[in-house]
């Protein structure tokens, strides 16, 4: 259930709404909807920046809008499974598992673009900048910093793409940890606690190692990419399938039309890193339920 993890509250509310049968709820238009994201930073800096979007989301759908942070991706695949989240902030790999979780009612509707026109992403693997270390090859035999488990960037991608090229992280590295957030990542690299930390990367000055230079908690010149993966796909919001269509296509449309209906909020969401929200379907992340297939046959090897 979702209160064995931690959610904090942004806007008002207090418990999460008891689960009902979703079959019930599509019939029914919700009084209150739950939006939840996971942080890629500290709480505190996650909850600056998205704040704004509950009241947002209320005025554009007519619904009061509660905005919560969640302490990892399971939280909010859980609470989406349930029906009490009704739209969850996702990496790729974590929206696929949402999806099929859910047995289809968890569905991608949007991700952003890029100031450049782009859409999608990069895992990245930092190593420091005063280190030897320049590539992948050069890490062998040193400690590896991942995210979250079910975190795109941080876990699946790393796996996905060094298996690629031979490598498999559990015995390439001497140790391989999760470090709980991409922030931490960077800040276990920056302590030498791992030598590789893996984050996510849009493009130079959009990343979360960008939004730690600043915040002041790093220097851009601490850091080199010593590993980069192929494009991944954009990090969606899903919503349930089955809520109302009314409330869906207005949904869609406060995030489709965010650029011209309030574009000072969306630059402090997104860092003005975002041209607009665009649309998606699940037939953009099949690749990545490819990548899903990959790690779960891992696992089934290892268990």
């Amino acid at each position: 259930m979702i209160n064995r993890r931690t959610l904090l509250t942004v806007a008002a509310g207090a418990a999460l709404p008891a689960a009902m049968p979703l079959a019930a709820r599509a019939q029914a238009m919700p009084t209150e909807l739950v939006i939840v994201v996971v942080p890629s930073e500290n709480s505190s800096g996650v909850i600056d920046r998205v704040t704004p979007l509950a009241a947002y989301l209320t005025k554009q759908t007519g619904v009061k809008t509660i905005l919560r942070v969640a302490s990892d991706y399971a939280a909010v695949i859980e609470g989406q499974k349930a029906g009490n989240i009704h739209i969850g902030g996702y990496g790729p790999g974590s929206y696929v598992r949402a999806h099929q979780q859910s047995n289809g009612n968890v569905l991608a509707f949007t991700t952003t673009k890029s100031n450049a026109g782009a859409v999608g992403y990069y895992s990245v693997g930092y190593a420091k900048a005063d280190s030897p270390f320049k590539t992948i090859q050069d890490l062998k035999g040193k400690k590896l910093g991942l995210v979250d488990p079910n975190s795109t960037s941080g876990n699946f991608a790393p796996r996905f793409f060094l298996d690629k090229v031979g490598i498999n992280p559990d015995t390439f590295f001497s140790n391989v940890a999760f470090t709980g957030s991409h922030e931490n990542a960077v800040i276990a690299l920056m302590n030498g606690t791992v030598d590789i930390a893996m984050n996510w990367w849009n493009a130079d000055g959009d990343s979360n190692f960008d939004r730690m230079v600043g915040k002041g908690m790093a220097k851009k010149s601490d850091v080199r990419i010593a590993w980069k993966s192929d494009l991944l796909a954009g990090s969606p919001y899903a919503y349930l399938s089955n809520l109302p269509a009314e409330l869906k296509k207005k949904i869609e449309d406060a995030f489709y039309n965010m650029h011209i209906n309030d574009k000072v909020m969306m630059d402090k969401m997104e860092d003005g890193q975002t041209a607009a929200w665009v649309k998606v379907t699940h037939a953009d992340y099949l690749d990545t339920a490819n990548m899903l297939k990959f790690i779960d046959a891992l696992r089934r090897k290892s268990s």
